[in-house]
């Protein structure tokens, strides 16, 4: 009886021991304005070979920000995988003015975005983990906990939607070069009150990423995320993606649940708007029509 109950505990223990968080708590920052921060974090990045592409600050989250790196060892892998991979290519990090620093957490992130296809970057992930360890510090996991199997399938619940869900086609254009104008003129011009985080763009696997600031105070981050918690803003920014001549981004009912799993279905439904809103936001970015499905 009592081996049965401490292989029950190690099994037990196994099982939790395979649940990944979406993020990882840094190093805490000397007391600074946010910009000092923000300067000193990417400094810490471009030690590790990370490359800096993009700095966000949400409009109605005052004291935060976001910034987003590509490692070329993790980009050279997505260019290997190809298709919808490309929205994997920024790596998140999360700066407050009281000098709080996180991360999203490699193994979390790219198990969901890679699905079937994570091992093949796995050494890249593994690299990119180790050296945001060593430029960040290397703090407690927080944000929920998912098992790592179910990552590559994730859904907040039954009937919800997944990586691939049909909903997250925004426009189609006539060819790769065209769908790529169609997002750079969304963006320059503000369309639905956006503008541009970064963008990484592999015109020869006809892919590419664009991080997005939501800026509308009405249906923009500063509500939604305000509602759900600031605390996640590595999760920021959302991304819309092109493969082709198609534009993407992931449906919000997925996207937000997988940076906010641990939120219980009354918080979600504080926002229950937010999917429809974000979406018809990132059609008028894409050149799509403003038509939900």
């Amino acid at each position: 009886m009592k081996k049965i109950i401490i292989l029950f505990g190690l099994l037990f223990a196994s099982q939790l021991s395979l649940a990944l968080a979406p993020y990882l708590q840094g190093t805490k920052l000397p007391d600074a304005d946010l910009s000092a921060q923000i300067a000193l974090v990417e400094k810490n990045l471009e030690a590790e070979g990370f490359k800096v592409i993009g700095r966000h600050t949400p409009k109605g989250l005052p004291g935060r920000a976001a910034l987003v790196a590509t490692d070329k060892a993790m980009i050279e892998s997505l260019r290997a995988i190809g298709g919808s991979a490309v929205v994997a290519s920024g790596i998140r990090v999360a700066v407050q003015a009281d000098g709080t620093v996180s991360y999203m957490n490699p193994d979390y992130w790219y198990r969901a975005y890679l699905r079937g296809q994570f091992k093949t970057a796995q050494a890249a992930v593994k690299s990119v983990q180790l050296r945001l360890q060593k430029a960040l510090g290397e703090g407690r996991a927080f944000g929920g906990d998912v098992p790592e199997g179910d990552l590559p399938t994730y859904r907040y619940m039954l009937g919800m939607e997944r990586f691939d869900a049909a909903n997250s086609e925004l426009a189609s254009h006539g060819s790769f070069e065209e769908a790529i104008k169609a997002v750079q003129a969304g963006l320059a011009s503000g369309a639905g009150n956006t503008s541009r985080v970064y963008e990484v763009i592999m015109p020869e696997q006809k892919i590419a990423v664009f991080g997005v600031a939501m800026n509308d105070p009405s249906t923009g981050e500063g509500w939604w995320v305000n509602k759900i918690g600031a605390d996640h803003m590595a999760g920021l920014p959302y991304e819309i993606f092109v493969v082709n001549n198609k534009v993407y981004a992931l449906y919000a009912r997925y996207r937000i649940a997988l940076a906010w799993p641990s939120l219980g279905m009354g918080q979600f439904m504080g926002i229950m708007n937010a999917p429809e809103a974000i979406r018809t936001t990132l059609i008028r970015v894409a050149g799509g029509s403003d038509r939900s499905n």
